[in-house]
């Protein structure tokens, strides 16, 4: 199966997953074009509002250049109607056995969310190597990420969960970090005001977020 960390279209170098919390629907679109032109193609929408799924339909029907995914999904149910709405990866805040063998059936690549060493052992037990760090800052933030390259260097991570545009840097110059997960190029007030052209500007300055330079 194709990893979220492939999903970027061509050769594209993504680090940055914006994750979207959409309550009108009729946004979606705007909003999807606004991150795409700004060169974030690959799109997180949150299973948190009830517009949700029809903002997922709408991008995946009319934004082709962008990767839609849902996120806080939480459940068997949750997938299925994800993916039916047309998700084309999936993200969860945490696993169990039944979400996790939902979210491999499903068909489309997924992160399952993990905080500690032995979720991430689990996971590898079973296979599953690509995940989501959550809530990054709040349960270690890069410390913690680097500790785990050491003694489990086939598990890669799309850290998430108060990230700024000041520390993604740090979490992207680790061997473990495929990109990282964030919303601060979706202020509340700027979408409350669908200023979809501060969207775009704010999109482009994720995506040229890189790792430091070592001197």
């Amino acid at each position: 199966m194709t990893s979220v960390f492939g999903l970027a279209p061509g050769d594209r170098d993504v680090p940055v997953v914006p994750v979207v919390v959409i309550e009108d629907a009729a946004d979606a679109v705007p909003l999807a074009r606004a991150l795409v032109a700004g060169g974030l193609p690959l799109i997180e929408v949150t299973l948190r509002t009830p517009a949700a799924l029809d903002a997922v339909r709408a991008i995946a029907a009319e934004v082709p250049e962008a990767v839609v995914g849902a996120g806080t999904v939480v459940s068997a149910a949750g997938v299925v109607d994800a993916v039916g709405a047309g998700a084309r990866f999936l993200v969860s805040p945490g696993w169990t056995e039944r979400l996790l063998g939902a979210m491999r059936d499903s068909g489309v690549p997924f992160l399952p969310g993990v905080s500690t060493a032995s979720e991430v052992v689990a996971l590898i037990e079973r296979g599953v190597e690509d995940m989501k760090f959550f809530p990054a800052e709040a349960a270690g933030g890069v410390p913690y990420l680097k500790s785990l390259a050491g003694p489990l260097p086939r598990a890669r991570f799309c850290p998430t969960g108060g990230i700024s545009p000041g520390s993604a840097p740090a979490y992207l110059a680790l061997p473990n970090v495929g990109c990282v997960g964030g919303t601060w190029m979706l202020p509340p007030a700027v979408l409350a005001a669908r200023d979809w052209g501060r969207v775009e500007s704010l999109a482009r300055g994720a995506a040229a977020l890189r790792a430091p330079v070592s001197a």
